[in-house]
């Protein structure tokens, strides 16, 4: 039979093998499925490989906090994002054991370009799997309105861009009102596409009652990773899929994100979203007055014919109207004197009524004010008179036991009883209880 060892001698021997075998360090590609950062400003993640949903490999990794502070400020200085769970990353690493913990891995160095790279690599999948499917130029098929007075926008009310989109509305120099609806959603992280999907089905819900013409979808720009959101598979779906024309402006002046790509129309900021839904009220008025002006050289004509019948009409009327308004003046004129002779007689009276109401009012308020003082002198009496510190000044005392009166108490011989005078508080202890003859 094989000697046996201890469990601390057996992970001393794994530990050894494990350093004498294996390189110093190793490049890993894996995907970070949690990472949480120490008070100590130590990193502590869990790496993974998956194929679909199933997870193949995972093992513990840490990245002490001098490492850390430098890999994460080269890594956001690249790609413009923090290191976060979810991302796939490329890192220089060393497989550590130790007889307590077991096995993890410390990792030195995180290549950002790989990360860019794969984030490419992803994007172009979803674009040709889009493309496969005929979703492209789905939503493109839609014609847009003439005039889009009902627009839903789906954004966040803290972002600045929804700011700039609200503000180019509301104070556009032609005086165009646009009728929007702010349905909230996240802009970035790996929740925003399904809070941008649900913004979707409610707007689609919503539309039956309130009949939107548009959906604009706006951010503001931020870092390019920031944007990933945008590039999510099932997001794109739905706006391809959406039964109305979308407008996104993201705000990203360099690339297209898939977003983009599939919606009716892209430009690039909030404010353009806003400019491009007044073009539309702009184009609109430009043709109406054109229409305008057909009209006005079509009547033209017809003006001119009606004109002169117009002058003789208007002597007539203004002949008679005259004479009507010089009727009707005589006679205002007449009540107007009528109403003043009749509001300064009514105004007389009420004058005389006021002065007795104010002498009735002064004698009777002095009357009750002298009958009030002695009630008040009154009650000032009885309450000297009910005030304890009155006996006392005559020298009564009062007895307490146990902070009750002694008549609501049940004294025994032995207890301590405290009496109050008028300048002392003298404590006595009870030796006899007599029956007073006066009960």
């Amino acid at each position: 039979m094989q000697q046996a060892v201890s469990l601390l001698e057996l992970n001393n021997i794994i530990r050894d093998s494990l350093e004498n075998n294996l390189s110093p360090s190793y490049w890993v590609v894996a995907e970070i499925g949690e990472l949480k950062l120490a008070p100590q400003g130590h990193a502590y993640l869990e790496l993974v490989e998956k194929n679909g949903n199933q997870v193949k490999a995972k093992i513990r990794a840490n990245i002490w906090q001098y490492t850390f502070r430098t890999v994460s400020g080269k890594f956001k200085t690249t790609t413009g994002q923090e290191i976060r769970a979810g991302m796939k990353i490329l890192a220089l690493a060393t497989v550590t054991f130790h007889e307590l913990y077991g096995m993890s891995l410390t990792i030195k160095d995180v290549d950002p370009n790989f990360t860019l790279g794969e984030r490419a690599r992803i994007r172009q999948e979803i674009i040709d799997r889009l493309t496969s499917e005929g979703m492209m130029a789905l939503n493109k098929r839609f014609e847009l309105p003439s005039v889009p007075q009902r627009v839903a926008v789906i954004s966040s009310q803290s972002a600045a861009g929804y700011g700039d989109f609200v503000q180019q509305l509301q104070s556009n120099r032609y005086g165009y009102q646009v009728h929007f609806k702010l349905f909230q959603a996240t802009l970035q992280g790996t929740e925003a596409p399904k809070t941008m999907i649900n913004a979707l089905e409610q707007i689609e819900e919503e539309s039956q009652d309130i009949g939107f013409d548009m959906v604009v979808i706006i951010r503001g720009g931020g870092a390019q990773m920031d944007l990933d959101c945008f590039d999510d598979y099932q997001l794109a779906l739905a706006i391809a899929k959406f039964p109305l024309p979308i407008i996104t402006g993201i705000g990203h002046e360099r690339d297209e994100t898939i977003a983009d790509l599939v919606a009716h129309t892209k430009v690039k900021t909030p404010t353009a979203a806003a400019e491009f839904i007044l073009s539309g009220f702009l184009d609109f008025e430009e043709n109406l007055l054109t229409y305008l002006k057909k009209i006005e050289r079509n009547v033209s004509q017809r003006l001119a014919w009606e004109d002169r019948r117009l002058t003789e009409s208007e002597t007539r009327i203004k002949n008679a109207s005259n004479q009507s308004i010089n009727r009707s003046f005589e006679a205002l004129e007449q009540k107007k004197k009528n109403i003043f002779q009749t509001t300064s007689n009514a105004l007389k009276l009420e004058t005389y009524k006021v002065q007795n109401f104010e002498s009735i009012i002064k004698k009777d308020s002095k009357i009750r004010l002298q009958n009030e003082e002695k009630n008040i002198y009154s009650l000032e009496k009885t309450i000297q008179n009910l005030n304890p510190m009155t006996f006392l000044e005559k020298g009564y005392t009062r007895s307490e036991i146990d902070g009750k009166p002694i008549h609501k108490s049940e004294p025994m011989e032995g207890m301590e009883m405290i009496t109050f005078s008028r300048i002392q508080k003298i404590k006595s202890t009870i030796t006899k209880i007599e029956q007073n003859g006066n009960q």
